[in-house]
């Protein structure tokens, strides 16, 4: 979970936010929201033991067609454009010691006619060249990309922690708890309802919910877990009260040391990397800045190990290219992560990091609200099956997961409606290849394959 969004995503929302509660307040609230989904997915995956998490889910409860959008949406936008994402994080803050590094250093430009013109920066080819290796990594089977994602983990939350103890031990004449006044202005009640509003808080509570996202990842390798029923919802609940916790504290440490206003115009939007310099000067920058380069290598690990198996699941069904469904000497789905990271080198040079956390998040939103329904279509329609787990507070938190789900996917589209389509695009694309690959493999054998 934890990944670039938390270093940088805090200066994004300061764009949108004035009010110093509410942004605090959208922290907490992507944290509810996620433990409130990390209960309803917890059954399910405690139930569905499967490689391919969400999609063996949607499959089940809904039929072929949800359960293949969902795994298109993965490969064409949710997973491999968080993993776009991170790895330009990875580079801006690379930035840090190679000057020559950032998003807006161009190397050179692309035209594509009527499509208009790609850019490239070092920050983009860098990026690739991240996703590259560790996809190498992964093609070494599970054991090997676990033990990266394992070492990277323990230092990613060693390096927020230590900012936040950094701020308590250094920051009181570096910072100030005014810049928490006042924590909502008068302007904000009168607000609430009117859509520009709205809209540009869903836009700023995206950036909050792309850093909590990916939780629910350690479903996709479920069928590699040892004693699923047990550790898949002790790994989504404890992970995810750990992340919250760790964010609120990130969070407001960012908020003491800089006001909003400030905090939004910092260069390329490094928050952590400003805060440790402000704290102990131009070393403690590249400290922390070699720490989320750690923190953000870790997270693409991660998104990278997980993603495949949806790809290998979904072609397992015949409902993806059938050489994402074999596996290599090391028993890693070899095609699939050469398939996922090709597609998310190319939304790398495609789109900034702003941008890329809009539609991400904004699909993974709609996929998310549909996943907690089928907890309600599973509960009606096979009330006998085997659930090791029950998710707590059913049909409350369910439901509010939806609702929230749904408020976010309503005003991200109002607040940012171009990045928004494009992801919605992508997602309704999906309907046309299914059928083709729906034909195939009514055509053809298993055996034959596509």
């Amino acid at each position: 979970m934890i990944g670039s969004g938390i270093f940088i995503a805090p200066s994004l929302m300061a764009r949108n936010i004035a009010a110093p509660g509410v942004y605090l307040g959208l922290w907490a609230l992507a944290g509810l929201f996620t433990l409130l989904g990390a209960w309803s997915y917890a059954e399910l995956a405690a139930m569905m033991p499967q490689a391919g998490g969400q999609y063996v889910y949607l499959r089940r409860a809904f039929g072929p067609l949800p359960g293949f959008l969902y795994g298109w949406t993965v490969f064409t936008v949710i997973q491999s454009g968080f993993i776009a994402a991170v790895a330009i994080a990875f580079a801006k803050y690379l930035g840090i010691f190679l000057p020559g590094v950032g998003e807006g250093q161009l190397l050179g430009s692309l035209p594509l006619g009527p499509l208009g013109t790609v850019r490239f920066s070092t920050a983009q080819v860098v990026a690739i060249a991240v996703i590259a290796v560790l996809t190498f990594i992964n093609t070494r089977g599970v054991v090997a990309g676990a033990r990266v994602q394992n070492v990277f983990t323990g230092m990613k939350l060693l390096a927020l922690w230590a900012l936040v103890a950094l701020v308590l031990l250094l920051g009181r004449r570096k910072g100030s708890f005014a810049n928490f006044q006042p924590l909502l202005s008068t302007d904000v009640p009168k607000l609430a309802s009117h859509p520009i509003f709205l809209g540009a808080l869903g836009v700023a509570a995206s950036k909050a919910l792309f850093c909590y996202d990916a939780w629910n990842t350690v479903t996709f390798a479920a069928a590699e877990v040892r004693d699923p029923g047990r550790n898949l919802p002790r790994a989504l609940v404890a992970g995810t009260l750990i992340t919250t916790v760790t964010y609120l504290l990130a969070a407001a440490t960012y908020l003491y040391l800089f006001p909003l206003a400030q905090m939004a115009l910092l260069p390329e939007n490094r928050v952590a990397a400003e805060s440790a310099r402000v704290l102990l000067g131009e070393v403690g920058g590249k400290l922390i800045a070699a720490a989320i380069l750690v923190s953000t290598f870790g997270c693409i690990n991660g998104m990278i190990l997980g993603g495949a198996r949806v790809l290998y699941a979904m072609a397992e069904d015949g409902l993806f290219l059938r050489s994402a469904a074999t596996l290599n000497p090391q028993k890693a789905p070899a095609k699939a992560l050469y398939l996922l990271a090709g597609w998310s080198a190319v939304l790398t040079v495609s789109g900034r990091y702003d941008d890329l956390l809009t539609y991400t998040t904004f699909a993974s939103l709609l996929f998310s609200a549909l996943t907690a329904v089928a907890v309600f279509v599973l509960r009606h329609r096979e009330p006998q099956a085997d659930r090791p787990y029950r998710a707590f507070g059913y049909p409350l938190s369910s439901a509010l997961f939806i609702l929230v789900a749904l408020f976010f996917v309503v005003y991200i589209v109002q607040g940012d409606p171009r990045s928004s389509l494009y992801g919605l695009f992508l997602v309704l694309l999906g309907v046309p290849i299914y059928f083709l690959f729906d034909r195939s493999r009514r055509r053809l054998s298993p055996e034959k394959g596509l």
